[in-house]
């Protein structure tokens, strides 16, 4: 990559590896919920590996090449916010590795999670500090730093520590709980609308709830109890508003944000594949392929706009 434009690489590009291990799992749930063969979820996590390895080679080179463009972006009040999808991208990885590559997913999934509870006190402390930062610097993917903690659970019995995915666990959710009103506030109050660009973020909705509910799954078992439901009709709420609005959405020009809508829909999915095999009616089957399908489409799509953009020098340009 020419050093000019390496110049500008953004972190929010890790936030494709988030989309396309967040769609591996979902087809690692379909795997083992229906007779569903196992190739897809591989080869989702591969193409996934193969793109952290390749971004952080090409963010690792801004940092030498470029320290102040680097260091000013953590900095940004807004796109700080999404650096810990690095930290998040390790632990989806780690996820999606403990079964083919159990010791390397083990070493990812602890780097991933006392990475992300550092970014959290870092990012939380900037919110807290600098006086810059407002209600017009609030978005959406201010869920990123804080929620984050509620993907550490996932893997934790098994690659992990249960201590630590516990920890993780109460810190994210009370922290979504926290942030949620604020966030719902600054996205309906049309006097503050958000930025035509950062309208897809509206897609990180229905993530803390759905990877709530895996999580309280992994940790505990259950599946199908009162808390998991409630979970699960809360991303599944989220999950109808957001199509509700793709009237809106579809006419936002495409840019790296769109990346904002594989992740969460991929949480929501594989929500609604662990409740689909939970209970016996067939209406959580056909909520949870509809939106296997869907999801699978939307990140095929979302690639295939991203490499043409690439293609045509739309990427890593100044803003």
């Amino acid at each position: 990559m020419p050093t000019a434009r390496l110049e500008h690489l953004p972190v929010t590009l890790f936030s494709t590896v988030m989309g396309i291990a967040g769609l591996s799992l979902a087809w690692r749930r379909a795997a083992h919920t229906w007779e569903v063969p196992e190739w897809p979820a591989q080869l989702l996590f591969w193409v996934a590996a193969a793109v952290f390895v390749l971004i952080a080679a090409l963010y690792a080179s801004k940092w030498v090449k470029h320290p102040r463009a680097a260091r000013a972006e953590l900095h940004h009040p807004i796109r700080m916010t999404f650096a810990p999808t690095i930290t998040i991208a390790l632990l989806l990885l780690a996820t999606a590795a403990q079964d083919l590559l159990p010791a390397l997913a083990s070493t990812l999934w602890w780097v991933g999670a006392v990475g992300h509870l550092v970014a959290t006190v870092v990012v939380m402390s900037a919110w807290f500090a600098r006086s810059d930062i407002g209600v017009d610097q609030m978005t959406p993917a201010w869920f990123i730093p804080v929620v984050g903690n509620l993907v550490t659970p996932l893997a934790a019995p098994t690659i992990g520590s249960v201590e630590l995915g516990w920890f993780a666990f109460g810190a994210g959710l009370v922290l979504w709980i926290a942030l949620l009103p604020l966030l719902l506030q600054r996205v309906l109050i049309h006097e503050r609308v958000l930025p035509v660009k950062l309208l897809p973020t509206l897609a990180i909705f229905l993530a803390p709830p759905a990877v709530a509910m895996l999580s309280w799954q992994s940790l505990t078992g259950d599946a199908d109890g009162p808390f998991p439901r409630i979970l699960y009709a809360t991303a599944m709420v989220f999950t109808a508003f957001l199509l509700a609005q793709f009237a809106r959405l579809h006419r936002v020009p495409f840019a790296l944000p769109y990346w904002a809508y594989t992740f969460p829909m991929a949480a929501a999915t594989t929500a609604a594949i662990s409740m689909a095999a939970a209970r016996s009616q067939t209406a959580y089957d056909v909520v949870a392929l509809a939106l296997l399908a869907g999801t699978t489409v939307l990140a095929v799509l979302v690639s295939a706009l991203t490499v043409r953009a690439a293609a045509r020098g739309q990427i890593c340009v100044p803003e």
